[in-house]
């Protein structure tokens, strides 16, 4: 299963300049995503230097799990998309390797470590091609909704 930008933008609350991911080629529930986001010179992040901040990687690995968590229809333990609020509790173990420049497509593989109604733990990758530029873990937790 994969998901185009209205897909996307219709089960994550970000708009652009701070949507980051352009497109999911896949989602495995209860193993893995993995998405795109293309740099490019336009992006406004750009303007601050020559590469993408290493905070947005982990965000886009973030927005990354976000959409993992809300792809597991059929889980009943789970929030209702739409009816639950994602928060981005904690890093741990994060590496940059490479910098990220315009022109790169940068692929965001968020893999599941420790899912539960609650609170989820998933292990975050970004390559360029097939090389490693970014790695973390990322803590965070699924609430229901307050409307």
């Amino acid at each position: 299963m994969g998901l185009n930008i209205k897909s996307i933008m219709e089960r994550l609350p970000h708009r652009y300049p701070m949507l980051l991911i352009d497109r999911v080629i896949e989602i495995i529930p209860q193993h893995k995503i993995t998405a795109i986001k293309n740099v490019s010179t336009n992006d406004p992040f750009m303007a601050v230097g020559q590469h993408m901040p290493v905070t947005l990687i982990v965000e886009a690995m973030a927005q990354s799990a976000a959409l993992f968590s809300f792809a597991d229809e059929g889980t009943e333990s789970r929030p209702e998309q739409g009816k639950a609020v994602y928060y981005f509790l904690g890093i741990d173990d994060a590496s940059f390797l490479i910098p990220v420049v315009p022109g790169d497509q940068l692929r965001i593989e968020v893999q599941a470590v420790r899912l539960s109604r609650a609170i989820c733990k998933y292990r975050g990758q970004a390559f360029v091609e097939d090389k490693l530029v970014a790695e973390a873990t990322i803590l965070c937790a699924i609430r229901n909704s307050p409307e």
